[in-house]
């Protein structure tokens, strides 16, 4: 039996990746309703180097998640995934009013950053308005189908799973990315390395080649940025298969006003992020 742990970084996602391929078509929808992660972990068995991602997942519902949220993996799973974690928590919020206003500002000051970055404002503004209208419309009547109701959490996935309106929401958060390393190239350019062949990159290489582009993947440098832009705490599972025990790493991204903010909590495979979830279906109705 192959040893998980004596692998590579680079055949450990070979290894990951051959199984998402065997188990996710790639007609996968953008974003996919809420599944049970014991789903997920059928994916894995019967696969003979499988065991520890099997005991992983087995250890992830012993701390009470129980389902998963899947993200096409198409290398901009990490932003769609939090985008939509960011909107749809606030249908959870007990103020929802003062969620939406607070979610608002907080994008909408970032706006004259993206600006600096030199993005084009018919491109910031074209792709700011989808997050702004899907936010605001849990409050109000829905301005992105104009049914003259509040958007419900059936409509947000809707919306994510169409492919023009989630790439909208994906190039949002690239930009809100990019610029924000811009803004604090100190605090990142030790850390800019090219994800494919190694060595350092500069600020502004990085940002165009691997930040800005479509289906490039993210890493601990864009996870940083994003959070501390939008002021989130975030938390990652790593479902790595590298600890034979079945424990999962936890890295976390603290960077909310308040501290004790909950969490947006996703769960990466080697080369692939979906959001974790103690749900394992979706709330019916949808809207609560």
């Amino acid at each position: 039996m192959l040893d998980i742990a004596s692998l590579t970084p680079a055949q450990l996602y070979e290894l990951n990746q051959n199984l998402l391929d065997n188990s996710i078509p790639s007609t996968n929808p953008t974003m996919a309703e809420l599944a049970p992660l014991s789903v997920l972990r059928a994916e894995y068995e019967g696969n003979s180097n499988s065991d520890s991602f099997i005991k992983q997942i087995d250890y992830l519902v012993a701390q009470g998640y129980e389902g998963i949220r899947r993200s096409r993996g198409d290398g901009d799973c990490f932003y769609r995934s939090l985008i939509y974690a960011y909107i749809e928590r606030i249908f959870s919020t007990q103020d929802r009013h003062l969620a939406v206003a607070t979610s608002i500002s907080t994008l909408e000051a970032l706006l004259p950053t993206l600006r600096e970055a030199s993005f084009e404002d018919p491109v910031i503004d074209e792709c700011y308005e989808v997050p702004r209208d899907l936010i605001r419309g849990i409050v109000e009547p829905e301005p992105v189908s104009n049914t003259g109701q509040t958007l419900t959490t059936a409509q947000l996935l809707e919306v994510f799973q169409d492919e023009s309106m989630s790439n909208y929401l994906v190039v949002f958060m690239r930009m809100i990315t990019s610029a924000h390393i811009r803004q604090n190239p100190t605090e990142y350019e030790d850390f800019l390395i090219h994800p494919e062949v190694g060595g350092k990159m500069g600020v502004q290489e990085f940002c165009e080649a691997v930040v800005e582009v479509m289906g490039k993947e993210a890493d601990h440098v864009q996870v940083t940025a994003i959070s501390r832009a939008i002021k989130v705490n975030v938390k990652i599972a790593y479902l790595d298969g590298r600890n034979k025990d079945g424990r999962v790493e936890f890295v976390t991204f603290n960077h909310a006003i308040d501290e004790e903010e909950a969490p947006l909590t996703l769960i990466y495979r080697p080369g692939h992020y979906d959001i974790l979830d103690k749900r394992s279906i979706e709330p019916l109705p949808l809207d609560i």
